[in-house]
């Protein structure tokens, strides 16, 4: 599934066929091809992604300026993995990583990386764990491109957040049945509800709380009650022919 997510919100969900470059890039395009239809110079700076080669080589090809930034979340599990069941390396590996997640620049990044892979050199790791923790180095210049973009997410926790529901109701629902037009329907469908469902009493204590991730990431609704917003949001004004029009609130 090519899952774009910003903003708590679902932005685009495509079935990628395969996971090579030219069907990821082809899923991706829906949304690149939406995106510039509701803003034509649509360019975003950065997008954060796992290591996967083909996802980043389809967003630079759909959208020449875009600064891929690797997820340092993926790095993290990758190595807690390889030591799940020895609870003490565990928790000293997971704090040294995010010690070096967590430096105030890039030069500090690598300032914090070289401790740590002094210190493990210097320790009696797995071969797993050490080459994991010594490959580091090649990926580190990934990391630290995000110290030139404030704003720019450095994990996927968001998307990942986001695919765990779309997981979730997948297996419950067996995967997909039929065709891939239906499938792509099926994700679509799971995006919208997601965007529009209410958040739970707990995640609204005060009545100026967001009433859901649409609110959230427009800053307003056309109704409370969230059906309402839900059909009016996606009712495109009531107009057809495929022209989309901007919704006005009066």
């Amino acid at each position: 599934m090519a899952t774009t997510v910003a903003a708590s919100c679902i932005l685009g969900a495509e079935l990628s066929t395969t996971a090579g470059t030219e069907d990821l890039q082809a899923a991706y395009g829906v949304f690149a091809q939406e995106a510039t239809q509701l803003k034509e110079d649509y360019q975003p700076q950065t997008v954060n992604t796992d290591g996967w080669e083909a996802t980043q080589t389809a967003w630079k090809n759909l959208f020449p300026g875009v600064t891929p930034i690797l997820c340092f979340l993926h790095t993290v599990l990758a190595i807690g993995q390889r030591c799940r069941s020895q609870v003490t390396l565990l928790k000293t590996l997971m704090d040294k990583l995010w010690d070096i997640y967590h430096a105030a620049s890039a030069a500090e990044f690598m300032e914090r990386l070289r401790h740590m892979q002094v210190w493990a050199i210097g320790q009696t790791l797995p071969e797993t764990i050490m080459t994991k923790i010594l490959h580091l180095s090649v990926k580190a210049s990934q990391f630290t491109i995000a110290y030139d973009f404030p704003q720019a997410h450095r994990t996927s926790n968001m998307l990942d957040r986001l695919m765990n529901y779309q997981n979730r109701i997948l297996f419950s629902m067996q995967y997909f049945h039929g065709h891939q037009d239906s499938a792509n329907l099926a994700l679509r469908a799971m995006a919208m509800l997601w965007n529009f469902h209410p958040y739970s009493r707990r995640s609204q204590p005060s009545p100026s709380d967001t009433i859901s991730p649409f609110e959230q990431l427009n800053g307003f609704y056309y109704h409370p009650n969230w059906l309402r917003n839900f059909l009016i949001a996606s009712s495109i004004n009531g107009r057809g022919g495929g022209k989309f029009n901007k919704h006005t609130i009066h």
